[in-house]
C-alpha cells in the first residue's frame, strides 16, 4: 500500500506515504537508541542513509553497496560474484534485514578458485543495477573487479569493498528516476584516499547513456582522485570534484577557489558528496568516514563555460570510469547513493553521522595470532633488532624500531591484518591496517606494500606459508611461489631470501635468525 501511495501522482497521497515512512524511521531510530552500543549486530540500528533522505523529501533513486543495506528494511542482494572455475554466479545478500553483507557466503563459494564482481544491485525500488561496463569512446570494454581485493571491517563484520584498478568499471545506461536535462539531484559515495591516482576518471554518478562524450554538462558525477584538471589545485589531493563532462570542477571556474582545500590526504575512508540543482548551483563536500562532520569545499554557481547552466544530464549511472569509459583510474568504493532532488544540509549531516556509526576499518576484535582477521605486528628476533618490526614506508617494507612512544602513523604502518592466503587459503596474506586493500608482496625478491589487482602473479607474490622459526624461535614465512625463500630482514629492508645465494640479501650469516619472526599484538589500536 505504501508503494502505491508513494508512486501516486497525487501530492497529497505522496505526502501521506512520506509521513508514514517518517514515522517508521523515527520508531526505528528510537528502537536503535534503546538497544545502545554493545556487541556487533547483524542488523544496523536506526535509520539508514536512504531512510534519512526519504524522510527529508529527496528519496534515493539508486543505492549501491557491497558492505551493507542502505535502507533499514532492505533484505535483498547486494552484489553478484562469478567464480573462475566454472563461471557459476552467486548473489551475496545480508546477514539480516538492514544489516551487513554475508561475506562468508562469498568466501565459501570462491574457495579454491577466484571470483570477480559482475553486478552491484540497486537497493532502491528503481532497480538501477550496475554491471561490468562495455567499450566506450575512450576505453575498451572493462573487466570485473576481483571480489576479494578489498577486505574491510564494517559494523564489526568482515566484509568486502570494491577495489577498482585501471580497466575496471561498472555502468547502467537504462535507468529509472535518475535526473535528466537539468533536474536536481544529490549523491555521495564512501571511498578511500589511500587507493587513488591522477588518471581519468574514478567517478560515481550521472553519465551519458551511450558511453560517449556528448558534451558539456552531460555528466553530473562525483570524482575522487589526484587529477587536477584546472590549475590551480591546492595541496596534493586527492580531491572531491564534480565531473560535469569535459572537466573536473572544484568551482564555477573549474580551478579551486578554496586554498584551504588541499585534499583528504591518505585518509583510509572518505565520504565524498556532490549535489546539483541542474540550473545554477552545485556544491561539493567531504568528510572522514570514520569520524567527524562534513566540510563544504564549494557551494556556488554552475561552471561559467557554455553548456553547464542548465545541465544536460542523460541519466546513466557510472562507477569507476568517466562518461566515455575513460578507465585509467584506480579507486575504492564501499557504498553510494543518488537522490531525486537536492538533499538538505541537515540530511547530509545525518547521513554522515550514520556512515561514521558503521565503524569502517575498526579493529577486527582479534589480535596477536595467525587467525584470519587477526591484527598483528611482526617483530624481528635477531639480537641486533629485537625492537624492530616490519612496517611499510614509502610503499617499501622495512624494519624499524617501534615503541610505546612512537607516532600513531608509525604504529599503524607496523600493523597488519592477517588474511587467508590470496593464492592458497592454507597460507597467509598480510593486509595493511591503514591502507585498505594493500598487501605485502614481493617483487624482484624485495617486499612492498601494494594494492591487490587480482592477477595470479600478485596473489602468489602476496602469499606466505608459515612454519616453525628456522632459529627455533617464532615463525618463519616461506614465499608461496619461491618456497625455498623466506621473509627476511637485511640491512633494514625486507626480502624473500634463500640461505646462501648470489644476492647480498641471501647471505648465510644470521639467516636463521633474520627469517624468524615473533607474531605479536598489533601496535595500532
Amino acid at each position: 500500500m505504501l508503494l502505491k501511495l508513494w508512486h501516486s501522482r497525487s501530492p497529497r497521497l505522496r505526502k501521506t506515504a512520506l509521513s508514514v515512512l517518517s514515522g517508521f524511521a523515527t520508531l526505528a531510530l528510537a528502537v536503535g537508541l534503546s538497544i545502545g552500543v554493545g556487541a556487533p549486530q547483524a542488523a544496523a540500528a536506526g535509520s539508514l542513509p536512504c531512510d534519512i533522505y526519504a524522510t527529508a523529501g529527496t528519496p534515493c533513486v539508486a543505492a549501491h553497496s557491497l558492505v551493507r543495506a542502505l535502507y533499514s528494511s532492505y533484505n535483498g542482494s547486494l552484489y553478484q560474484v562469478q567464480r573462475a572455475s566454472d563461471s557459476a554466479t552467486l548473489n551475496i545478500g545480508l546477514l539480516a534485514a538492514g544489516g551487513y553483507a554475508n561475506a562468508a557466503a562469498q568466501d565459501t563459494f570462491c574457495t579454491g578458485t577466484t571470483c570477480i564482481i559482475t553486478k552491484i544491485y540497486d537497493q532502491s525500488s528503481r532497480h538501477n543495477d550496475l554491471t561490468v561496463e562495455g567499450a566506450g569512446g575512450a576505453g575498451a570494454a572493462d573487466v570485473g573487479a576481483p571480489a576479494d581485493a578489498l577486505p574491510v571491517t564494517a559494523g564489526g563484520h568482515q566484509v568486502y569493498g570494491l577495489e577498482i584498478s585501471a580497466g575496471m568499471g561498472y555502468r547502467d545506461n537504462s535507468t529509472s528516476g535518475v535526473a535528466v536535462n537539468g533536474q536536481a539531484e544529490g549523491m555521495y559515495m564512501v571511498t578511500s584516499g589511500t587507493h587513488v591516482n591522477g588518471s581519468c576518471c574514478f567517478d560515481y554518478g550521472n553519465a551519458e547513456t551511450n558511453n560517449q562524450d556528448t558534451g558539456n554538462g552531460h555528466m553530473d558525477a562525483i570524482n575522487f582522485g589526484t587529477e587536477c584538471w584546472f590549475s590551480p589545485c591546492y595541496g596534493g589531493g586527492p580531491w572531491v570534484q564534480a565531473d560535469l563532462e569535459n572537466g573536473l570542477f572544484q568551482s564555477d571556474s573549474g580551478y579551486s577557489k578554496n586554498s584551504s582545500n588541499t585534499g583528504t590526504g591518505a585518509t583510509p575512508f572518505v565520504t565524498a558528496l556532490l549535489k546539483n540543482n541542474g540550473q545554477d548551483h552545485f556544491a561539493l563536500k567531504y568528510g572522514n568516514a570514520q569520524s567527524g562532520s562534513l566540510t563544504t569545499t564549494y557551494s556556488g554557481g554552475e561552471p561559467t563555460t557554455s553548456g553547464y547552466s542548465p545541465m544536460h544530464q542523460e541519466g546513466a549511472i557510472v562507477l569507476g570510469t568517466g562518461g566515455d569509459n575513460s578507465n585509467g583510474s584506480i579507486g575504492s568504493f564501499f557504498e553510494g547513493v543518488m537522490t531525486s532532488g537536492i538533499p538538505t544540509d541537515a540530511a547530509d549531516n545525518s547521513v554522515q553521522a550514520n556512515i561514521v556509526s558503521v565503524g569502517y576499518g575498526a579493529s577486527t576484535g582479534s589480535t596477536g595470532s595467525l587467525t584470519p582477521g587477526s591484527e598483528i605486528s611482526l617483530r624481528a628476533t635477531t639480537s641486533c633488532c629485537t625492537t624492530d618490526y616490519i612496517r611499510h614506508q614509502n610503499n617499501s617494507a622495512v624494519i624499524s624500531a617501534i615503541t610505546s612512544s612512537s607516532s600513531a602513523l608509525d604504529k599503524g604502518d607496523a600493523t597488519w591484518i592477517v588474511r587467508k592466503g590470496l593464492a592458497n587459503s592454507s597460507c597467509y596474506s598480510f593486509e595493511s591496517r591503514n591502507y585498505p586493500g594493500d598487501f605485502l608482496r614481493h617483487y624482484n625478491y624485495q617486499l612492498y606494500r601494494q594494492p591487490m589487482v587480482g592477477t595470479t602473479q600478485f596473489r602468489q607474490d602476496a602469499t606466505f606459508c608459515a612454519g616453525t622459526g628456522k632459529s627455533g624461535t617464532g615463525t618463519s614465512f616461506a614465499s608461496y611461489n619461491y618456497p625455498t625463500r623466506y621473509l627476511r630482514h637485511y640491512n633494514y629492508n625486507v626480502y624473500i631470501a634463500s640461505n646462501g645465494g648470489s644476492n647480498t640479501f641471501d647471505s648465510a650469516t644470521s639467516w636463521t635468525d633474520d627469517v624468524s619472526w615473533m607474531v605479536t599484538a598489533p601496535w595500532a589500536p
